[in-house]
Parts: C-alpha cells; structure tokens; sequence
C-alpha cells in the first residue's frame, strides 16, 4: 500500500473527504491526513523494534573529548562498539546511564580505552573513560525511517499495511470524535494487527540471536 492507496483507503473506510479546517485555514484535507498517518507510524515505531528498522554508522570517538554525537534519525540503542586499532577487534560498551559513568570515572583527565557509554542528552553519548586515543566506534542503533507521507512507499506500507491502515483510521476518527464502537471495532482490528506484527518483529526475527536482556516475544 502506498501513500495514495492508503490516503484513499482512509477517505473511504471512514466516508470522509476531510474537507479544510474552517477554525484553522492552514489546517488542510492533506495536513489533516498526514498528520493522522504520522501519528500511527510514531506509535509503530516506538512500540515495536523492528529488525528492518535498524542500522548501523561508524564514526570516531577523539582523544580526550568524551562525548560522541548522536545520529540525527536516532530512536533508540541496540549497541555500541569501539573497534581496536591494531587488531580489528570489536569490544561491545556496557550501556549505563550518566551517574553511573560519572561515578566510575570521576576524573576526565584520567583517560583510557572507553568500555561504558550513556546517553548524555538527546544529540550526544558520553564515554567512560575519556578516550586516551581516536578510537573508530560502530553504532548499532533503531531509526525512524522516512514517513510514507514523504517518501510515497514504506516498509509497513509494503509488508504490514494493515497496522498502518488500522493505526491512521483510529487517529482519523478519533479527530471526527466517532462513534465508540466504531473506534472499538478500528482498535480491535489494529492490535490484532499489531500482534502479528510483534510476532515478526520481536519473535521469529529473533529465534537465533543471543542477547540479554534484548526484548524478544514468545511465538505461538
């Protein structure tokens, strides 16, 4: 499903054509459904860790500088790696959070090879201890991938239309403030959809992966 497909599948299923907002003129029949499709993708996104919805980067941690920026597209973070710069080695940082790292590594100037990371705030990580060298870090980390809205095609519009159909009808007719047992009947269809898809997603993806404490959901 595509992004006319889905624009149009909204339009029918709740027999709206979501006319201009006469309270807020910019408020448009586009802006209204976009907003309902960016709305249900959000809640995708952070509800479930899709392995289609992972990457990786490297870029390098310097000397004495013991903050690593984020990623722009960041979501949320699967691991973090300093790569050795002899052997290749990859030695995977134990996630902690801030007061944990400013309390095993009081001292700034003290540096070392970094083994502990933390989010710092939302652009940055900070790295225990302060690196005593330029050390390649690679970054495994969830993304919010483009909007359909923007991009015209998804991965969920393509694999699993019918949570991110189901997703925006419940955004779509809470705003007309529907009727409550269609809303019940649109929330019934979305976590079925839902469980199928955090059957893909944090269940059979993951049968052959050995990570604790990663989420993984039993498959029935």
């Amino acid at each position: 499903m595509n992004y006319t497909q889905l624009t149009n599948a909204i339009k029918s299923y709740t027999e709206n054509s979501f006319p201009d907002s006469v309270a807020a003129s910019d408020f448009t029949s586009t802006d209204q459904i976009d907003t309902f499709i960016r709305q249900a993708e959000q809640r995708v996104y952070n509800t479930i860790q899709l392995l289609e919805l992972r990457k990786n980067v490297t870029g390098n941690a310097t000397t004495n500088n013991k903050y690593l920026t984020v990623p722009s597209d960041w979501l949320s973070n699967f691991s973090l790696a300093v790569i050795d710069p002899v052997t290749g080695e990859y030695e995977y940082l134990l996630n902690k959070d801030v007061n944990f790292i400013r309390e095993a590594f009081p001292f700034p100037a003290v540096s070392g090879k970094p083994t502990h990371y933390a989010m710092f705030d939302q652009n940055s990580y900070i790295l225990g201890p302060t690196p005593d060298a330029d050390y390649e870090m690679e970054l495994h980390y969830f993304y919010y991938p483009p909007s359909i809205v923007d991009a015209g095609t998804s991965w969920l519009g393509d694999n699993f239309d019918s949570v991110l159909l189901y997703g925006s009808l419940l955004e779509a007719y809470t705003y007309m403030k529907g009727e409550a047992d269609v809303i019940g009947g649109y929330q019934k269809r979305y976590d079925d959809a839902m469980v199928m898809l955090k059957q893909l997603g944090e269940g059979k993806n993951r049968q052959d992966m050995y990570r604790n404490p990663q989420v993984r959901y039993e498959v029935r």
